[in-house]
């Protein structure tokens, strides 16, 4: 019982790191030669032309036109 209880935690805990570990910040380079820091991947809307991320500086989401980002990108952290 002991056993099973510790296995299901240890693989709960790897999951978890794993998971945690895939979240970096990207660069987002826009047109008009602005760098935003982003936590996380920028989500890309095709219907509305709009890009979705969370600000690494002040922790809000915002958005942006996708034809304003130059490019994007992940970051060495």
């Amino acid at each position: 019982m002991k056993n099973k209880i510790l296995l299901a935690s240890l693989f709960a805990t790897a999951t978890l790191l794993t998971v945690a570990g895939c979240s970096s910040n990207q660069a987002v380079k826009t047109t008009d030669g602005k760098t935003i820091v982003t936590d996380g991947k920028p989500q890309v809307d095709d219907e509305t032309g709009l890009v979705s991320y969370k600000n690494a500086e002040s922790g809000k989401t915002e958005q942006i036109n996708r034809d304003q980002v130059k490019s994007m990108g992940e970051l060495d952290n």
